[in-house]
């Protein structure tokens, strides 16, 4: 008898990867069967519709609730969630791509969002400030919009909070993205940088950083950190602080990073549309609240929530641009305006304030960091 070991690998190999051309053929016929339903549904909506007539974010969170309910590994929740995102944005798609506008140029961590939110079948359309992804929306030039509203470490993105006070667009959804940030240029010569453009938040959110290791180099904001990685392809003395991603679509080399001096760095994104949804089972509700000036206002705008047990989870004061010294509260509370703990909390509002707005009623993200 040989004493040479059975050669039993390559058949078993042999035989996994026969198992795993198997599935993947299932796999297809499956993704090609429910593209065919969600074609069904198209059609049930009738002729002549619009891509935005068929996109329902309420169901798509519910899809997504059920995937991480299913999901017992190897594979993680996230990759999971991201696999199911892109079936259902390929599906959406037959009709014709959603167009989704946000902050460019190309690179930027909104275009990001957009991306984790909607997948990659879609037609995006980036433009120069965060009022013309607004105005892109409100003017019917792009289905929906994502926009910055807040970061974990620099708080509110003003821009965005001061376009809700007078825009008729309602929030439909929202996006948390880790944020980490890179130093990028065109070499790979730290001491070289003599001036770093990023946008302003990504400055404050790399501030000891820069203190630390370019406390001389010139700080000088730009509206994206994609058009700072942009401007960093021109001089050698220049680098910029923006997403990894932004090194690739720029051909940048990275000096350092992540950056950010807190490892949690989160930014918050929200999706603007012209309509409220229906309730999908776990939401959010953003209002804009202001009242007369008098002594316990904001305790008299939050009490009626306290009273019927609605959660407040976060609140930001903006000036109304109405007259001096006066401020609009914009509150996000749990639950949806359908919800009967929120309307009864909404109609005991009117007495004390002089302006009830409800911003919109979403899905909570999924996979919130």
């Amino acid at each position: 008898m040989s004493d040479e070991p059975a050669q039993t690998a390559p058949l078993v190999l042999g035989e996994v990867r026969a198992r795993i051309d198997a599935i993947d053929r299932d796999i297809q016929r499956l993704i090609a069967e429910r593209a065919e339903f969600a074609r069904q549904v198209g059609e049930a909506k009738g002729p002549l519709k619009a891509a935005v007539d068929y996109y329902r974010p309420e169901r798509e969170a519910q899809v997504l609730r059920m995937v991480l309910e299913r999901n017992h590994g190897p594979l993680s929740n996230e990759e999971m969630v991201r696999l199911f995102r892109e079936i259902m944005s390929a599906c959406l798609a037959q009709q014709e791509p959603l167009k989704i506008a946000f902050l460019g140029p190309e690179g930027t961590f909104s275009q990001t969002a957009v991306h984790k939110h909607f997948g990659h079948s879609i037609h995006g359309l980036p433009v120069a400030s965060i009022d013309e992804v607004f105005q892109e929306v409100e003017a019917g030039h792009a289905d929906f919009g994502v926009v910055p509203v807040e970061n974990s470490t620099e708080g509110a993105v003003q821009p965005t909070m001061d376009m809700f006070l007078t825009s008729p667009l309602k929030i439909c959804g929202e996006v948390e993205l880790p944020i980490h940030h890179f130093l990028l240029a065109k070499h790979d010569n730290l001491q070289a940088v003599e001036r770093v453009f990023s946008h302003p938040q990504s400055l404050g959110q790399c501030r000891q950083w820069l203190r630390q290791n370019l406390p001389n180099a010139e700080r000088i904001p730009v509206s994206s950190n994609a058009e700072a990685a942009r401007r960093a392809r021109g001089a050698d003395d220049v680098a910029a602080i923006a997403g990894e991603s932004a090194a690739r679509v720029y051909d940048l080399k990275v000096l350092a990073g992540p950056i950010e001096d807190r490892p949690d760095n989160t930014s918050r994104f929200v999706v603007l549309g012209r309509d409220i949804f229906s309730p999908s089972g776990r939401d959010k509700t953003s209002l804009l609240l202001s009242g007369k000036d008098q002594p316990g206002l904001l305790f008299h705008l939050l009490e009626p929530l306290a009273r019927n047990s609605v959660s407040m989870t976060r609140i930001e004061s903006r000036p109304t641009r109405q007259g001096k010294w006066q401020y609009a509260f914009f509150i996000d509370i749990e639950g949806h305006i359908e919800d009967p703990a929120v309307k009864q909390a909404l109609s005991e509002l009117g007495p004390v304030s002089d302006l009830i707005k409800v911003l919109g009623s979403y899905p909570v993200a999924v996979l919130a960091p």
